[in-house]
């Protein structure tokens, strides 16, 4: 089983010696999570600075709010950074649930859902290299795999987890082990219900804090601070993973559930993390 990194989104300027850290190291994917009402990166900028600075590891969205962008120049991004960077993206797609982000962008809340699925369609078209309409062509570059990168859902409901099958190659599980046993098996079973071959990838995410008390607390804060909207800070910031026999454990029990891999989430901005890490699962 593969095991990634989630970046800490406090500090931008920090990433790369993440990026290289952990490029040099033992994990798959470096992974960053999307926000527009919030004090974060833009995640397709950062990924792409992060993949010019590495040679091996994938880069990830965790997840990006398509909702919230415009689905051509979404498709152009996507296609550019897939393409320059050797097809090392993954792309991880949710509605977003947030209304201020909605509100931001200019999107509506309801109906969030539908407007994915739509761009969804388009996406595939134009990353197929079919034109946009009658009177407009083709949008490109061309991404390295035909129809697109990879593509990964979060969520938890039935619609959210239909749409792997339907649209997506895996499923990005934000919930702890004794709750996404029940998720992989209802994506399982959508998955071969749409007649689709093989298995759906499976991957976990998991909150994590490696090292002195100081970066245990800096971790706490961010993730209490980026939950507060949701009114289960408190359980975010209890179920963060901060001695190596949690964090070990808890990845045999996303192995023992059929996970592909599992990304572990660094909300503190200390880089040291990434070599502890690696001395762990290594």
């Amino acid at each position: 089983m593969r095991i990634g990194l989630g970046l800490p989104i406090s500090d931008p300027v920090v990433l790369l010696d993440w990026a290289r850290r952990a490029d040099a190291g033992p994990f798959s994917t470096l992974g960053l999570l999307d926000r527009l009402v919030y004090d974060n990166p833009e995640p397709l900028v950062a990924l792409s600075v992060i993949a010019g600075a590495t040679n091996r590891v994938n880069v990830q969205t965790e997840v990006l709010l398509a909702p919230l962008r415009d689905t051509t120049l979404l498709a152009k991004q996507v296609a550019t950074l897939d393409r320059m960077s050797g097809g090392r993206l993954v792309l991880g797609l949710g509605v977003g649930g947030r209304a201020d982000d909605h509100l931001a962008s200019g999107t509506e809340l309801r109906g969030r859902g539908r407007r994915m699925n739509e761009q969804l369609a388009q996406l595939r078209e134009l990353w197929s290299g079919e034109p946009f309409g009658a009177e407009c062509g083709p949008i490109g570059p061309a991404p390295v795999r035909p129809g697109g990168p990879p593509i990964l859902f979060g969520g938890f409901k039935p619609a959210a987890l239909e749409r792997i099958a339907r649209w997506g190659d895996g499923f990005l599980s934000a919930v702890p082990p004794h709750w996404a046993g029940d998720l992989f098996d209802s994506v399982r079973k959508s998955w071969h219900d749409h007649g689709r071959d093989g298995e759906p990838r499976m991957v976990a995410q998991v909150n994590v804090a490696l090292g002195p008390q100081r970066v245990v607390d800096d971790a706490r804060a961010a993730i209490g601070a980026y939950y507060e909207f949701s009114g289960w800070a408190d359980n975010m910031v209890s179920g963060l993973r901060t001695t190596p026999d949690e964090i070990r454990t808890t990845i045999k029990q996303f192995a023992d559930l059929g996970a592909d891999e599992v990304m572990l989430y660094c909300y503190g901005s200390d880089p040291g993390q990434v070599d502890r890490i690696a001395d762990l699962i290594g």
